[in-house]
């Protein structure tokens, strides 16, 4: 089973969560691919199928092996895409690219283009999918699906390659950051997992942001402007203000590697009342608090200095899981051998994001994140090569091989 085919399928499902939504999943959506997901597993023949009613979906790929040793290990993707972009009437198609620019939609001129995305010049030569420039394409994370699903196939197929017992998983609403919340760790009974959610070949992450939200609301005094002198307090004028005295530079434009910064998502407001919405990401977990504590101490000093009616709203979403990983050292190792088994160079680098496997790592899942082959996540410029998502199948399967080698000893 090809996982371009899957993939190619998995992508008409619209299956954008909504952070807005109480519910989980927080979208209908999820559930119909869901289920879908459950009848192909059905037929490929994987057992101990299950979907709850919380969206998750979970299955065995029995051992084939007498060997009682061989741990139980997992792979691990995430059914929803990202709100960012819609994710409805998604429509693929295939480019054998040789350079230059792709007229993703001639009639709408939106064009992706190398002088705006520079990496595609890695590519040519390669079979690109890329949608029509109206959607995102979904590789985030239905190209995980289609690797996992493919390679449980091909082991099905292929009895004669020794294994252990193997689970997968298809969690909901991990873009929102709930794809852990109701995830049975217990059940699912692995000693560790790989999430199938990273982009470019040969990503190997066991390090990512710690995260928290932040949301401020400012509340104002309308009084009619031509008699407002000492009198009025405007709300957006206090929200600007707020913003600005945070560090400049210390934005996702203007940051990369380990550096962390403030991201205002959303602000809007009026006279009477303003809000600015911010995430906060830092590697390492001393100036993730300062950045933390930035936020609290201006909010602070402008109910001093300027008698604001200011109100902050935090809470953290999740940490590095490098501090779980790091003491199983050897499973991040087994991933590194398996992609240079079939010819992938391995990526070690952080995560400037997060996925599902870090909040795992902390409930007693190590789960270090493994590349899919996406590019360009969350927005209508997203496509996907055609050899790195074969190779990220590829990997799976190495990963399965090298586990059961390690530990037949």
């Amino acid at each position: 089973m090809n996982p371009i085919d899957i993939f190619l399928k998995y992508v008409t499902f619209d299956t954008q969560s909504n952070e807005s939504s109480n519910s989980m999943p927080s979208t209908r959506g999820q559930i119909v691919f869901a289920e879908e997901i459950v009848k192909q597993l059905q037929v490929i023949g994987m057992q101990d199928i299950s979907l709850d009613e919380n969206g998750y979906v979970m299955a065995t790929l029995p051992a084939n092996t007498d060997y009682a040793n061989i741990p139980t290990i997992g792979f691990i993707a995430h059914l929803d895409t990202s709100p960012d972009m819609s994710g409805h009437n998604v429509k693929p198609r295939i480019v054998d690219y040789q350079g230059g620019d792709i007229v993703l939609n001639e009639e709408q001129q939106i064009v992706l283009s190398p002088e705006m995305f520079p990496e595609m010049n890695d590519y040519i030569g390669q079979q690109l999918i890329v949608t029509d420039g109206t959607t995102l394409l979904g590789a985030d994370n239905k190209a995980g699906i289609a690797a996992i699903i493919s390679a449980m196939k091909y082991l099905i197929d292929h009895d004669e390659i020794k294994h252990g017992k193997v689970r997968i998983a298809f969690t909901p609403d991990e873009e929102i950051g709930r794809g852990a919340n109701k995830f049975d760790v217990e059940k699912f009974g692995c000693k560790w997992a790989y999430t199938i959610d990273g982009g470019t070949i040969g990503e190997l992450e066991y390090e990512n942001f710690n995260a928290a939200s932040a949301k401020i609301t400012i509340k104002g005094r309308n009084i009619h402007p031509g008699y407002a002198k000492d009198k009025m307090q405007n709300a957006i004028q206090s929200a600007i203000y707020f913003h600005n005295r945070l560090p400049a530079n210390e934005c996702p434009e203007k940051t990369e590697k380990y550096e962390g910064f403030y991201h205002l998502v959303s602000f809007g407001g009026t006279v009477e009342e303003a809000t600015l919405s911010y995430i906060i990401r830092d590697h390492d977990h001393e100036l993730f608090e300062k950045k933390k504590n930035l936020i609290i101490e201006i909010a602070q000093e402008m109910k001093e200095a300027m008698s604001a009616n200011i109100t902050v709203n935090m809470k953290d979403q999740y940490y590095n899981m490098r501090e779980k990983v790091e003491p199983h050292k050897e499973i991040v190792d087994i991933a590194f051998e398996a992609m240079e088994k079939c010819g992938v160079k391995p990526i070690v680098k952080p995560i400037r994001g997060g996925t599902d496997g870090a909040r795992l790592s902390f409930m007693g899942l190590p789960c270090p994140n493994i590349f899919a082959g996406g590019i360009n996540f969350h927005g209508r410029y997203e496509y996907l090569s055609v050899k790195s998502l074969e190779k990220s199948k590829d990997t799976i399967l190495n990963i399965i091989e090298r586990t059961y080698s390690k530990y037949i000893i």
